[in-house]
């Protein structure tokens, strides 16, 4: 899987891809900042935020959710999943977190 979560700033992005990472449910995390429009509380809001794209093996999906969800600021975090396909190697790879 890949997972697209956004963060309010660059630490949080951090400490939550840190403790992904150390408890083995991720095999990776990518950093990028973002300018992001959306609704909320009916009016639009526009802001800088901080995006992670993680790799993650399909049986962590869960604990995922509930580990960003229980170190997340904000009310409704954005945590898509997206299945993809890649290299052999590279789904190897991913597919040992948590070994």
């Amino acid at each position: 899987s890949v997972l697209y979560v956004t963060h309010p700033s660059k630490e949080v992005a951090e400490t939550i891809s840190q403790h992904l990472l150390q408890h083995k449910l991720v095999a990776g995390a990518n950093l990028f900042p973002i300018e992001s429009a959306y609704w909320w509380q009916g009016s639009i809001q526009q802001e800088g935020e901080w995006v992670t794209i993680y790799q993650a093996p399909d049986e962590h999906w869960e604990q995922i959710q509930k580990e960003i969800r229980s170190l997340h600021p904000y009310d409704v975090p954005c945590i898509i999943r997206f299945q993809a396909a890649a290299n052999a190697d590279y789904e190897q790879w991913v597919a040992k977190t948590g070994d």
